[in-house]
């Protein structure tokens, strides 16, 4: 085990953890951790942006430019924190405390890791994301060559890779080491901002902080969905009943409820909703892929922290909100464009959400002159102007980030469709997909509904029940609208009817702040002086006021609810999977984390906060919700607890892969295991500079072991892996494969001028290539002018090509 390594790079996140920590004080004065869960994400995020633009002219200046902006953005911070009276320039208890949670989160994906290490091409896309590392740690600049497709940049969002090549070469790693690493600390960075986030929302509502950051951790690093449990209590009970209860819900019993927990697969949850991937955190971490949607999660938490500081920002702060809204949320969602382009809406619909439902009117953002002339006489014209000064909001963020972003749509992006109407989700798949938050939501809504339709909103009620009853009715052959629709519309309903509470709350607190800094008080506060302090006797009792009222956390909850909606009406068509399986697969990553956040908050309020104001109050109520609380962690944790039983074990589905007696971080561990005869080929290229291109078999057959030196070590071979048809459509996929095939198979003349063309300098022949051509094509590179053994090994040759002395008809022409 590489305990060395692994201290390194703890201390490289906690000492950029430190350096974002005066940026995140400066962006979140209003947050109760003064934005300490988002400050590693932050230092990247600053890091990346002007890597990511210098880059395209030199990724070596792009990385020292970067930081070289991170440290004057960090020092900028500091000394305006200096010179005000009500900001600390350091705090140390919440550094503290972010790296504490940082550093379990690490260590502990550390050891999952470390006894599955291995870069293999089975059960998921290893050999995409390691190539992509490789790929950019060997280029000059952006955008980096595709490893697959020689001679033409590559077509996929690269922005989280380029975030792991940034610490690689920052932490002067081999990348087979840095590959594990570097997924430990997007973990760790997922977990601690789900951490700080659901804290600091339920601390805005006067509910204990590190309660809500415990329970939003672990619905975001440990807890699954509730289909391994509910296939145990299946198993548990007479098959009759358990077969009545799967055709009822529309869904099949899993191994587990036919055969009992010795035919668990950690696979199965994973595909619980039929004909889509349905991940969740614990999983795609422990399946190792370092993909897209993985390493997008900890700054769509970072967007969704923003936005709440947008929230908990009074009216008549308005510089700071048009800061925020059009200055800081804008480069980010340029980040999410290329770090994930299906996290990229959700940065535009996250906006919309908190400029519509946000206390403060988003009208008095614009311009005086412009704001006078909207109508807003009538509540119905308040509202439709609040949603449409919210909606082109949104649409300014999205366009922002466009041009933020604007080389990777120019020239790496590649195109997709939309298409509509996909085969549905049943009633069972959603349930077992997202049936804990669903509970959990469905009370914490029923909690603050039925007072307010008690007191003074029976209108509003009767109207919203009726809207409930046709959205249900209409859903009636779409479950997700019909359970997810009377949720989204309820908790719409209460965030607009009690935006009056808070809007108060928020404007005393910040009254009361301004005065203490005016009349030389005694409010310690952490921010800025018109703003409320964290902390502060003054934030407290606004915490107490708004208990009773819903937060930010029920904003996340229409975020949620929305995109499981969308992706069951439209779809992005493309090849990676039938119909909406992709779109699914990745838009859920963000549901889940945006979900996991809210149930944090949400369970923390239930098992604190019994007022008598709201519904299902009380010590009886105060009890149940305490074993709610336990029977959600201890379900949603079986998974888990079977899952890592398994992989520490080494037994039935892990024991191809996993080392638990000899643990180790080093990525190539499975191909010396069980491809030796061409590890010492894959280490000569990988000792290679630059990116040389080379002629090998192509990747027709996927998730197999094919071009294995261009997925390991970045060199680019002319046809890899058949996931270009994706990205560039499928004739000119198959045109390269023609090609290849020539040079390994045609005429001597034929082969020199396909080499000349796609400017080969390698040949390489190892196990594919024995078995794709035969003896006889493979000898006739021995006889080709131009063309020598540059190396061979027992299982391997690599043939040098000299393009000056290849001879065919058309070069001498």
């Amino acid at each position: 085990m590489e305990y060395g390594l692994v201290l390194w790079w703890l201390v490289a996140y906690l000492a950029l953890l430190a350096v974002g920590m005066p940026l995140a004080g400066l962006l979140f004065p209003r947050l109760a951790d003064r934005g300490a869960g988002v400050a590693l994400p932050v230092a990247l995020a600053v890091l990346w942006i002007v890597a990511y633009l210098v880059g395209h002219l030199s990724l070596t200046a792009g990385l020292l430019v970067g930081l070289a902006a991170l440290a004057a953005a960090a020092g900028a911070a500091l000394y305006r924190a200096s010179e005000s009276e009500t900001r600390p320039t350091f705090d140390r208890r919440r550094y503290g405390e972010a790296a504490a949670v940082f550093t379990v989160a690490f260590l502990f994906m550390i050891a999952v890791r470390a006894v599955d290490a291995g870069v293999h091409p089975f059960l998921g896309e290893k050999f995409l994301d390691f190539g992509m590392l490789q790929s950019l740690l060997r280029a000059d600049r952006l955008p980096p060559e595709d490893m697959w497709f020689a001679g033409r940049p590559v077509q996929y969002y690269y922005g989280g890779h380029l975030i792991a090549a940034l610490l690689t070469k920052i932490t002067g790693t081999e990348p087979r080491f840095a590959y594990n690493l570097a997924l430990a600390g997007f973990y760790g960075m997922l977990v601690t901002a789900a951490y700080g986030l659901a804290g600091s929302v339920a601390a805005s509502r006067g509910v204990s902080r590190v309660r809500a950051g415990a329970f939003g951790a672990f619905f975001v690093g440990f807890a699954s969905n509730v289909s391994t449990p509910v296939y145990f209590v299946a198993w548990l009970l007479p098959d009759g009943i358990a077969s009545f209860f799967a055709g009822l819900f529309g869904t099949s019993l899993g191994r587990v409820a036919k055969e009992g927990p010795t035919a668990f697969r950690y696979w199965d949850a994973s595909r619980v909703i039929e004909g889509t991937i349905n991940e969740f955190p614990l999983f795609a971490w422990l399946n190792g892929d370092m993909h897209a949607h993985m390493m997008s999660t900890p700054f769509v938490l970072l967007v969704a922290a923003l936005l709440f500081s947008y929230y908990r920002t009074p009216e008549t702060d308005l510089t700071r909100r048009r800061l925020l809204v059009l200055a800081v949320v804008p480069p980010l969602a340029g980040l999410l464009a290329v770090v994930n382009t299906w996290s990229f809406p959700t940065a535009g619909g996250l906006t919309f959400l908190a400029l519509a439902l946000a206390p403060a009117d988003p009208v008095t953002l614009l311009p005086g002159s412009v704001a006078d002339r909207i109508p807003r006489g009538e509540d119905w014209q308040r509202e439709l102007a609040r949603h449409g000064v919210a909606l082109g909001g949104a649409v300014a963020v999205v366009a922002l980030g466009l041009v933020w972003s604007l080389p990777f749509w120019l020239g790496t992006a590649s195109g997709r469709s939309i298409a509509f109407l996909p085969d549905r989700s049943s009633l069972g798949g959603l349930l077992f997909a997202h049936g804990a938050f669903v509970l959990l939501f469905a009370i914490h809504l029923s909690r603050h509904a039925v007072p307010q339709i008690e007191r003074e909103h029976v209108g509003e009620a009767v109207v919203m029940l009726a809207v409930a009853v046709v959205v249900a009715w209409i859903g009636a052959s779409a479950a997700a609208l019909a359970l997810f629709g009377p949720m989204i519309l309820v908790a719409w309903l209460l965030l607009r009817t009690q935006a009056d509470a808070v809007h108060r709350a928020t404007a005393r607190a910040s009254g009361a702040a301004r005065r203490a800094v005016t009349d030389g008080g005694t409010a310690t506060a952490e921010s800025e002086p018109a703003s409320t302090p964290a902390g502060s006797d003054t934030e407290a009792g606004v915490g107490e006021r708004l208990r009773d009222v819903v937060g930010f956390e029920t904003l996340l909850i229409v975020a949620g609810a929305g995109i499981v909606v969308l992706v069951e009406f439209l779809y992005v068509k493309e090849q990676a999977g039938p119909g909406r399986m992709n779109t699914v697969f990745k838009t859920y990553a963000d549901v889940w984390v945006l979900w996991a956040v809210a149930a944090g908050a949400v369970l923390a309020h239930l098992v604190e906060n019994h007022s008598p104001g709201l519904a299902m109050s009380g010590e009886q109520w105060a009890g149940a919700f305490r074993v709610l609380a336990v029977v959600l962690v201890v379900s949603t944790s079986l998974y888990g607890a079977l899952a890592l039983g398994g992989h520490f074990g080494g037994d039935g589905y892990f024991s191809r892969y996993n080392h638990p007696d000899d643990p180790t971080l080093d990525g190539f561990t499975y191909i010396n295991e069980t491809h030796p005869e061409e590890y010492a080929a894959i280490q000569w290229f990988e000792d290679l500079e630059g990116q040389p291109n080379i002629a090998s078999a192509p990747g027709q057959d996927m998730y197999r072991w094919t071009n294995p030196v261009a997925s390991l070590t970045g060199v680019p071979t002319l046809a890899g892996w058949a996931h270009e048809v994706g990205y560039r459509g499928g004739e000119a996929y198959r045109a390269r494969v023609d090609d290849v095939n020539t040079i390994y198979t045609g005429t001597a003349e034929q082969r020199a001028y396909y080499l000349d063309v796609y400017a080969v300098e390698y040949v390489y022949v190892g196990s594919n290539e024995r078995s794709a051509y035969t003896s006889d094509d493979l000898a006739g590179f021995e006889s080709m002018s131009g063309v020598t053994v540059e190396k061979q090994w027992d299982g391997a040759t690599v043939y040098r090509v000299d393009r000056q002395a290849l001879e065919y008809p058309e070069k001498n022409d």
